[in-house]
Formats: structure tokens, C-alpha cells, sequence
């Protein structure tokens, strides 16, 4: 099978993921990497051996076919927008866009040119939650009937030298956190129908607690306590909350409530974790492990053993744009993504329930073997 030539832009730590990573799947080779600091792509290239350029000649380099957005989070949809302008596919870091007018604009310039557009998180492709999913569709729980999730702590004050951006307008939980959780349960449960939120902030500012910068107060212009509810078009009904108000907690990431007994799924951030499942009796036990190759650990982070197949969605990516089929982190479902959190965000600004306008389906299960044919 061929490799499409990747190129990537945006130099900061989350690069080194994917160059690290990227030699595990078929059909992918990473030929060029580009940031608006010269020295930080020629730095990355270096590390990794790969030719650095700038944004300008990566776009125009024959040898890229799809490019990979690292940038921040208000500069995505003006970096994705313009690899499409230059004929290349792409994939973005979440979230895709911050509006759902700019994901449509993208949506409709990818399908007018023949491109395709996919986007991060895509752990929920995890060996875990992969067979999460099929305790579910097998239906050993029965009908889910409702669900929680939740994300709770205290921020990224106390430990990013520079979190302003953190509690801007197209950050906070929601949007920072959240797109790992809503897709993770778009993978569950397809689609949801209408969301309603009630929205807060503890504190106008935040105090930064580490770094050059420790000490110094920043404004808090983004809730950062949400709590939502979704409808979904299954009939399940979720609560979800995302949150920066929280010091500390006992809910657990992930519970799917069934006709026949509860799910307990683990922290959607990363591949890997405990299954637990309860049935009618209310005894909670771990599900034995199957042999998913993205549920294996090979990283340890402070500390903490953890399975890392970042780039597994832009592999499945690249190959389904070989093949003419649906990718599983799709342009379709991120938009769906996106809306959904947007639009929690605004019930909280104006009390009322708010009715998506986009849908989706949900995403191919990716079971053992399907993922082991991801890899080399």
C-alpha cells in the first residue's frame, strides 16, 4: 500500500505525539513539518528527521497530500481552511472549529474541491472503550436508557505557565475537554437530538501557579462549570458536565445505565483502563481485557503506565480516503461534535433547551482485528 505524504503544522509539545507515533500505522510517512516560528519547525525536524519549512512552502509542497493542524484553537479554522485552498486533505487537533459556521464553511469547501476532513479526539478507537462498545451493542446491559459523564477538576492554572487562553472564548471545559467525552458517546450512542445547560464561573479570574508568571491573576471569560443534559435520538438521556470548579471528587468518568444491569467506562482522555459492568444484582466486576492492540500500554507518564495510539484516527483516516469510505473521526461527526458543545453553551446563556441542526451516524466499531490492520 502507498504512503500519503503528511505534513504538519504546528511545532508545540502535542507534535511530538504524532511524529512519535506515526511509524506505527500503514500508509502514513511524515514528510515535513512547518510552524510560524522558524525555529521551533526546525528544532521538531531536527529531533525527528524531518525536512522543516515554512507554512507557506509546506502547503505548496507536491510531497504532502494530507496535513495534520497543531496550531491552537483560534487559528484552526483558518489553518484547515487554507491546507484545503491548497488542495491537501485534512486532519485537526480538537476542537475543528469554534463555531459551527466555520466547521459548515469547511464542510462545504472540502466536498467542492473532493477533499477530506477529519479531526482528534480520537480515543475513543481505545482498546477500552472499543469494547465498551461492544458490551453494549452486544447488549449486555440491556437498552441504554441514560448515562453520566463527567469532568471535574480544579484547571490548568496551577500548572500551565500560560493558561490565559484556557479561559477564553472557545476554551474552557467544554471545549478543552469536552470533544474526548462527546465523542466518546457519539461512539456509544449516535447522535443527539437537543441539549439544555445550566453555566457558571466560581471566580472572575484565575491565579497562575506556576512558572516565571506565578502569582499573576488572569480573567476567566468562558464558564467553567457546565452542566448539560443531552437527548439523544435513541431515546437516552446523558448528563454531562465539564468543569474547572471542582478541587476534588468521587464520580467516576463514564456510568451507562441499561435495562439489564451498568456500564462503567473509564477517562475517555486516554486509550486504555479498567471496564467494569454490573448486572441486575447490583455486583460491580472488571471485565476481563480482550486483545486489543490499542488497549496495550507503551508509554509511561509521571509515573503512570498508559496506552497512547494518538495518530490512530488520522491513520484510519488516510486509509479510508484510499479506499472511498467512512472515516471514523469524520468531518461529519466532529461538526456534530462541535454543535453539540456549542449549543450547551449557549441553553446556558439564554435558559432554553436548544435542538441540534446537524446529525450523524455513529462511528464503524473498531474491534481487534480491524485495528491490528491499522498497524505495520
Amino acid at each position: 500500500m502507498a504512503n500519503l505524504g503528511i505534513g504538519i503544522i504546528g511545532c508545540g509539545n502535542i507534535s511530538t505525539s504524532y511524529l512519535r507515533l506515526a511509524p506505527l500505522f500503514k500508509g502514513l510517512e511524515v514528510r515535513s513539518v512547518a510552524d510560524v516560528n522558524m525555529e521551533a519547525a526546525a528544532a521538531r525536524g531536527a529531533e525527528f528527521g524531518v525536512k522543516a519549512q515554512s507554512v507557506e512552502d509546506l502547503l505548496a509542497n507536491k510531497d504532502v497530500d494530507m496535513v495534520i493542524n497543531l496550531t491552537i484553537p483560534d487559528a484552526h479554522y483558518a489553518v484547515t481552511k487554507s491546507i484545503l485552498e491548497a488542495g491537501k486533505h485534512a486532519y485537526s487537533e480538537k476542537p475543528l472549529v469554534l463555531t459551527l459556521e466555520e466547521g459548515t464553511t469547511l464542510r462545504d469547501l472540502a466536498k467542492a474541491r473532493g477533499l477530506s476532513v477529519g479531526c482528534a479526539p480520537d480515543t475513543f478507537l481505545g482498546g477500552s472503550h472499543q469494547q465498551a462498545r461492544a458490551l453494549i451493542d452486544e447488549g449486555r446491559i440491556g437498552t441504554v436508557t441514560a448515562a453520566v459523564a463527567a469532568v471535574q477538576n480544579h484547571g490548568p492554572e496551577g500548572w500551565h505557565p500560560n493558561p490565559e487562553f484556557f479561559f477564553l472564548p472557545g476554551a474552557g471545559p467544554m471545549l478543552d475537554l469536552g470533544p474526548y467525552y462527546v465523542a466518546n458517546l457519539i461512539n456509544m450512542l449516535g447522535p443527539v437530538k437537543r441539549v439544555g445547560a445550566l453555566t457558571s464561573s466560581a471566580t472572575p479570574t484565575r491565579r497562575i501557579g506556576s512558572g516565571a508568571r506565578a502569582g499573576q491573576d488572569i480573567p476567566v471569560k468562558t464558564p467553567t462549570n457546565i452542566h448539560a443534559l443531552l437527548e439523544f435520538h435513541s431515546g437516552a438521556t446523558v448528563n454531562l458536565t465539564t468543569s474547572w470548579d471542582v478541587w476534588s471528587h468521587r464520580r467516576g468518568h463514564f456510568e451507562f445505565y441499561g435495562t439489564e444491569g451498568t456500564l462503567y467506562v473509564p477517562d475517555p482522555n486516554f486509550f486504555g483502563g479498567v471496564v467494569e459492568m454490573a448486572g441486575r444484582d447490583g455486583v460491580v466486576a472488571a471485565v476481563a481485557p480482550w486483545d486489543h492492540p490499542f488497549g496495550v500500554v507503551n508509554q509511561n507518564h509521571n509515573g503512570r503506565d498508559l496506552a497512547n495510539y494518538r495518530t490512530a484516527g488520522l491513520a484510519d483516516m488516510a486509509l479510508a480516503t484510499m479506499e472511498g469510505r467512512d472515516a471514523r473521526c469524520s468531518l461529519e461527526r466532529t461538526l456534530h461534535g462541535v454543535e453539540i458543545m456549542t449549543a450547551c453553551l449557549k441553553s446556558g446563556e439564554t435558559g432554553e433547551f436548544v435542538t441540534l441542526t446537524t446529525s450523524c451516524t455513529r462511528p464503524a466499531a473498531l474491534g481487534p482485528d480491524e485495528a491490528r490492520a491499522l498497524l505495520r
